[in-house]
């Protein structure tokens, strides 16, 4: 009796092994990435340098600057919002090259009133056009920066703040705190402001150098899962070698919900197409984002289709399209993790770099369009299309078009990471013999759990 007591506690707990380790097999197989880290940029980042001047009465004169280290994600339009809580009960008497959204209560001031009373004031870039004495260096572009990689000349904004009943002294002095950064919308965290050593100003003959009275920086970074939970944009793969198509998963960005989703995308056929795009409205009213009706519901869609094999090389060509209504992307670039990138012989079309994420690998390229020419992606429709053709040379000793080895490993927009399809549906060669179709649950998981079970009859 005791002994069957015991066997049957020992089946018990096994049964209760097994069960959690199935559970837990099933689960960890569902786990997505926060996108909190990039792997193909780790030291991106926006920093922002708040150089004290000079010192008032009262406070002081400082000049913020902030840099976009990030090699392919930029700020697009109506661009970057700064926002932070004062240390103490700080003001701010003026702004030369941005302003505040708001000024706050100024009632206990009489006379010369303050810019803005806010303990935690919200800032934006002022818009070009604005006169010559109210700008500064880096300012007034609508709070649009670009990437360091794609332009480093436009990958600066800057404005003038002077701040009263603040400290007068390097000692006195207490750095703001709470560094909001929106770009345009959520997406960037920030960190501390730390101080560090002034920066030093070399005037334009060479021939002097000046340096701040006092200095710190606040570093923010970004990361996708914050910006939206749902991607913006998708690939879809084909070949010359293989009648399929492989478009982008279903659903990728969305799925249509005509219950709860009314009016979340349009089919193109709808009549009077333009006049639902830009219905009338009042001046100054945002509509909100319109995409075209598809199964994948993305903005964006990159298509890499493999065109010709030659001897020495291979072509590729690549189409961005928008089915965006009501967006078009101006700057836009796009970036390939591809082990051929390594070895291009010649793009068309389209600006490129190599980026180099890691020392000694070089399988990461970033691409955007030609100034004047393709750098500006309009809007859904007949004209919402880039396209262009890169020519690789092979490396014979890794080259080939089986198991998917043509197609990107990875492909971003903008910034933002594209859904691909599952490298069991990509294009294969018709003499590639069977194709398994096991799911990555039937090829890896359930041999797991039939070990765990066999274990457990043999021991039972």
């Amino acid at each position: 009796m005791e002994s069957f007591i015991s066997r049957s506690t020992s089946t018990a707990s096994k049964m209760s092994f097994l069960a959690v380790w199935i559970v837990f097999l099933i689960s960890s197989s569902s786990f997505t990435s926060t996108e909190a880290y990039d792997a193909l940029d780790p030291e991106g980042n926006i920093t922002m340098k708040w150089d004290v001047m000079s010192w008032t009465p009262d406070g002081y004169v400082a000049v913020v600057t902030m840099f976009n280290f990030q090699k392919y994600r930029h700020i697009p339009s109506p661009g970057w919002t700064l926002s932070w809580k004062w240390a103490k009960k700080e003001v701010i008497w003026s702004m030369v090259g941005a302003q505040t959204t708001e000024q706050g209560d100024c009632s206990k001031y009489k006379g010369n009133l303050p810019h803005c009373c806010k303990k935690d004031p919200t800032v934006v870039d002022l818009l070009p056009g604005t006169p010559y004495n109210q700008q500064i260096a880096n300012c007034c572009k609508g709070g649009v920066m670009n990437s360091w990689v794609q332009d480093p000349a436009t990958a600066a904004s800057s404005f003038q703040i002077s701040v009263g009943a603040a400290g007068t002294t390097n000692k006195t002095v207490r750095v703001p705190r709470n560094f909001t950064l929106m770009g345009p919308g959520p997406g960037y965290t920030c960190g501390p402001a730390k101080i560090v050593r002034p920066t030093q100003f070399v005037t334009p003959d060479t021939r002097r150098t000046t340096q701040a009275m006092m200095t710190w920086n606040i570093t923010c970074t970004y990361s996708q899962f914050l910006a939206q939970r749902t991607p913006t944009c998708c690939v879809s793969l084909s070949s010359f070698y293989n009648e399929t198509i492989v478009g982008c998963p279903t659903c990728a960005c969305g799925c249509q919900n005509n219950k709860t989703e009314s009016g979340a995308c349009l089919d193109p056929d709808t009549p009077h197409l333009a006049s639902v795009v830009s219905p009338p409205t009042k001046k100054g009213t945002i509509l909100p984002p319109l995409v075209q009706c598809t199964r994948h519901l993305c903005p964006i869609r990159v298509h890499w289709h493999v065109k010709q094999n030659y001897k020495e090389y291979w072509r590729v060509k690549i189409t961005i399209t928008n089915f965006n209504y009501r967006l078009n992307y101006s700057q836009w670039n796009m970036v390939a993790q591809h082990p051929n990138l390594d070895n291009i012989t010649q793009i068309f079309s389209f600006n490129y770099k190599s980026l180099s994420p890691y020392a000694g690998l070089n399988d990461t390229a970033m691409l955007w369009g030609m100034k004047f020419y393709n750098d500006f992606l309009s809007e859904a429709g007949p004209l919402g299309n880039v396209q262009s053709e890169i020519l690789f040379r092979k490396d014979q000793s890794t080259f080939t078009f089986e198991k998917g080895w043509a197609f990107p490993r990875r492909i971003y927009f903008n910034g933002d990471n594209c859904v691909m399809p599952p490298p069991d549906a990509y294009p294969f060669l018709p003499n590639g013999g069977f194709r398994t179709e096991l799911s990555v649950f039937s090829s890896v998981i359930l041999p797991v759990v039939l070990l765990v079970f066999f274990f457990f009859c043999s021991s039972a």
